[in-house]
């Protein structure tokens, strides 16, 4: 029977994947700045392909080309080739998020969440409510 120290050492891949999981998670939540959300962001892309990277390695497996053998043990290739997909897809994504975050900057000159949201919701208002002249309501 292997001990519970012995297990968590065999297993410090997913270990390292939940830590980078809850850190990129706790970086979204908790921060305002649109950037480094998307940090966070990236942060939790990252543990999602080391999650699926060290699911998709086995044990002793060699890479998928045929040999005389029978009983040679091939690794999957699968997984890997999702994951390059993956990553291009996920930089895409942090360009395009970095590129609003710079639209979002010229357009209220803050990248604060919490500003941005304030100065929306100041403009929604009606104009009798922002201290606008009531005497052009006529």
């Amino acid at each position: 029977m292997i001990g519970p120290v012995a297990q968590i050492l065999e297993s410090w891949n997913y270990l390292v994947v939940i830590a980078l999981m809850m850190g990129g998670l706790f970086i979204v939540i908790s921060q305002n700045n649109l950037v480094k959300k998307l940090v966070g962001l990236a942060i939790f892309q990252t543990s999602v392909f080391i999650f699926y990277i060290s699911v998709g390695k086995m044990a002793g497996g060699t890479a998928p080309i045929l040999t005389d053998g029978p009983e040679t043990l091939y690794s999957n290739p699968l997984p890997h080739v999702l994951i390059l997909t993956a990553i291009v897809v996920g930089v895409a994504t942090t360009a395009l998020g970095l590129a609003l975050v710079l639209r979002i900057h010229a357009a209220f000159g803050s990248i604060e969440d919490d500003e941005v949201l304030a100065m929306k919701a100041e403009a929604a208002e009606p104009r009798a409510r922002r201290g606008g002249d009531m005497g052009d309501a006529v």
